[in-house]
């Protein structure tokens, strides 16, 4: 299978590819003699709509039509996830396989990550009722070392009987290693207990990653234990965090008795020419194009790699990246042994992140920690006693053992009577379509429906424009005798005067700048005026009842909970910033009166930032 166009974006470029810049590519592999591509799914269906202004079933259905009507189009689904980070209701599970197989898709590849079978058992009657092929997987990984209990070829064959024995139904099975961790052995042992098992005929797939650097050993060590079917991309989004080039592969197997599906060399040269062509502008980070000896330590798939570190590249943050991969160590190690892949490779980075920016387990991520309690079902092993004792006092929630279905379908934001009701209000056509993507992308998902969501790709002649504004912004200022000629002092801009914020558009001319219009926005809020006290010389005057809520981390501002003259309490939320997939809480610090909120909703902050005055 071809993995370029979902797993190889995603693994290379975060997922952050637009649709016409890929499209002529695969009409290109279509003309290599490819007929079965990983289209869509997985990260590939949130950050359509999170980050390029596209609708991921028109992507879809466009597809096809490239693809050809014989071709299999491959998705990937979390399982009771799906395509969100967070569990769904039956009727959301449901309508996921009744879209998707609407939107072109021939097969969906279903895994739960911590390898669960309860977990894959409704979704998998979903798919097949809807008349999908149905690839069911266990999600396979190598643990930091001095790890037991889990994710050794004993382990994988416990799935694979509970999985036989539960009776679901499937149509292939697939074994995922997303962080590409696991040795050539346990790959070999695995594939070749699954074989004698598995009803004749019945095929079997192995999906590893370079980022490790033992795919290729890996994917010979399958082939030599009977596998049927591997993942293989082209480049420039082969390699390092992603699969295998095919043709890194069709030169492995050189002499052997095993084809790849007769493909033509010449043909596959072309089909990567194209590629190549149609992604050249974009920016490759250097860390997709790596293998690192660190992640059989701290198992952290491709795809989730590069879209961290695009996230930690918005937000100024890059240069964190090597202390969180060497934290997530130890949370992998004490958080039940999921497997690493997402939602769980998230939870992980994100507790990882918290641990390096917070101080080791001050602050529980929302994910890791309903994961060790249980809200996600049942992890491999039993997590470590004192995370899930402090993931329980700072989530405020008690260890369970219930059936996750049974709470997503409590939870009326996961009903779709709920998002019709939102879109409705919203005056947004409520089709089934809009209510899965408004259900699963929440209010980015919302935003997009209303042609609000940003485009956040990154392109060399992006890069390099905003290099050259910068660059222009820190020329000194001419001397008198020489004046430049103002060519940018032009736009539109916000001034604030007195405490009142206006938008001023600036148009330039002959000679100095002049105001064409003002109008007025809103009131910046703002501290009650006191009658000025004296200062001592030589000190600056401060006013020691009032405190400064700081950012303790770079984000954006998700929501803002309180307003200025409001009294609050000490720990009392008042606003709300998003980072890294995470709504980061910032409390105050003392009980008293929000004086004055200096951002708004939608602002990016910066670490130490100033966010709100409380006295």
């Amino acid at each position: 299978m071809d993995t370029t166009f979902r797993d190889g974006f995603q693994s290379v470029f975060g997922g952050r590819v637009l649709m016409e810049d890929f499209l002529p590519a695969v009409e290109a592999a279509r003309e290599a003699g490819i007929t079965h591509f990983e289209f869509g799914g997985g990260a590939r269906f949130q950050s359509l709509f999170f980050y390029l202004r596209e609708n991921a079933f028109e992507m879809m259905d466009r597809f096809r039509e490239k693809a050809g009507p014989e071709a299999n189009l491959q998705t990937l689904a979390r399982g009771i996830n799906t395509v969100m980070l967070d569990t769904g209701s039956r009727e959301l599970i449901d309508l996921h396989a009744k879209l998707f197989k609407k939107h072109s898709t021939t097969t969906i590849r279903n895994f739960d990550a911590l390898n669960d079978v309860d977990n894959l058992a409704f979704s998998a009657e979903c798919i097949h009722n809807h008349g999908l092929r149905h690839e069911v997987v266990i999600t396979i990984m190598d643990l930091p070392p001095g790890c037991t209990g889990a994710h050794d070829a004993d382990f994988y064959e416990k799935v694979l009987r509970k999985i036989l024995d539960s009776g679901l139904p499937f149509d292939s099975l697939c074994f995922k290693d997303a962080s590409g961790t696991s040795n050539p052995n346990k790959v070999y042992e695995t594939i070749s207990r699954a074989r004698k098992l598995l009803p004749e005929h019945t095929h079997i797939r192995l999906h590893t990653h370079e980022t490790a650097g033992v795919s290729v050993a890996c994917y010979l060590a399958a082939l030599e234990a009977g596998v049927d079917g591997i993942d293989l991309a082209v480049a420039p989004v082969s390699g390092g965090t992603s699969q295998p080039d095919i043709l890194t592969l069709l030169h492995a197997v050189k002499g052997g008795e095993f084809d790849l599906g007769g493909l033509e060399l010449e043909k596959v040269l072309r089909y990567e020419e194209v590629l190549n062509d149609c992604l050249s502008d974009y920016f490759i980070p250097p860390e997709a194009t790596q293998v690192s000896p660190l992640i059989p330590f701290s198992p952290m798939p491709g795809g989730a790699l590069t879209s961290n570190t695009q996230m930690m590249r918005d937000n100024g943050i890059l240069d964190k990246y090597p202390l969180v991969i060497r934290a997530m160590r130890e949370v992998v190690e004490k958080g039940g042994y999921g497997t690493s892949v997402t939602p769980v490779s998230q939870f992980y980075w994100q507790q990882a992140f918290n641990n390096v920016m917070f101080g080791p387990w001050k602050k529980i991520a929302p994910g890791y920690g309903r994961m060790v309690l249980g809200y996600f079902g049942k992890t491999p092993v039993a997590p470590d006693p004192e995370i899930v004792k402090i993931a329980a006092e700072q989530l405020k929630l008690e260890p369970t053992t219930e059936n996750p279905l049974d709470i997503a379908d409590r939870d009326e934001k996961k009903s779709i009577a709920y998002w019709k009701d939102v879109l409705e209000k919203e005056g947004i056509e409520a089709t089934e379509e809009n209510i899965f993507i408004a259900a699963s992308c929440q209010e980015k998902g919302i935003a997009f429906l209303k042609g609000e969501s940003p485009l956040m790709v990154r392109k060399k002649s992006m890069e390099e424009a905003e290099t050259a504004a910068a660059s222009a912004k820190a020329q000194p200022a001419a001397a008198p005798s020489a004046p430049a000629p103002a060519a940018s002092a032009g736009g539109v801009y916000t001034v604030v005067v007195d405490g009142e914020k206006f938008r001023v558009e600036v148009v330039e001319g002959e000679g100095e700048p002049s105001v064409k219009s003002v109008e007025s926005v809103e009131s910046v809020p703002q501290a009650p005026k006191s009658e000025p006290k004296a200062t001592p010389v030589g000190h600056e005057k401060v006013d020691h009842n009032m405190v400064e809520v700081k950012a303790q981390i770079p984000g954006t501002v998700l929501k803002v909970l309180k307003n200025p003259g409001e009294r609050i309490e000490e720990d009392e939320v008042i606003m709300i910033i998003e980072a890294m997939k995470m709504e980061i809480e910032i409390p105050s610090p003392k009980a008293g009166v929000l004086v004055k909120v200096d951002v708004n909703q939608g602002d990016t902050v910066q670490e130490g930032q100033v966010l709100a005055h409380v006295q």
